[in-house]
């Protein structure tokens, strides 16, 4: 495979990686409303799944009444996933000195379900909820993995020359 098709396919699969993060955290501003708009069509979801997008809404909502400066912490977190998005235009315009950053990702990932187990059960979030959030790093794995693959193909391109 050629240095050029392999580059673009890592370019990619980054721009994926990218959008996707910045995705979430745009996401994460309107929690209530989207909260909101989910609780009202709960009843696609199994019964437990729907009772626990209610109460999580119900509380929202509640705290949102009383407390609105509580949601500065989730301001930060998607101010956080945007900045996050942003440390991936190092690997964007040249993986191979930035490789570093797919392996902090790649960590990152692992990283997300030790919290999901630890976190979730001290903060009772259920179970089923608590594989969702591992589902997102162990997606993430994936295009990872492969970026990485091919920026040790390009590495040992570079070794050639």
């Amino acid at each position: 495979m050629d240095e050029k098709k392999i580059r673009k396919q890592i370019r990619g699969w980054i721009l994926f990686l990218m959008g996707s993060i910045f995705i979430i955290g745009i996401t994460t501003f309107p929690l209530e409303a989207e909260l909101k708009w989910l609780s009202s069509h709960a009843g696609i979801f199994p019964d437990s799944m729907a009772a626990w997008i209610r109460l999580v809404y119900s509380g929202l909502h509640d705290t949102d009444e009383t407390y609105p400066f509580l949601f500065y912490g989730t301001d930060w977190l998607a101010f956080a996933h945007l900045i996050i998005a942003m440390l991936y235009i190092g690997p964007l315009m040249d993986p191979v000195k930035n490789s570093w950053v797919i392996d902090w990702s790649i960590l990152c990932c692992f990283l997300s379900f030790i919290t999901a187990f630890i976190a979730g059960p001290i903060r009772y979030i259920p179970f089923f909820h608590q594989l969702i959030d591992c589902g997102f790093g162990a997606i993430g794995l994936f295009p990872l993995f492969f970026i990485r693959k091919k920026i040790k193909q390009l590495r040992e391109m570079e070794k050639q020359r």
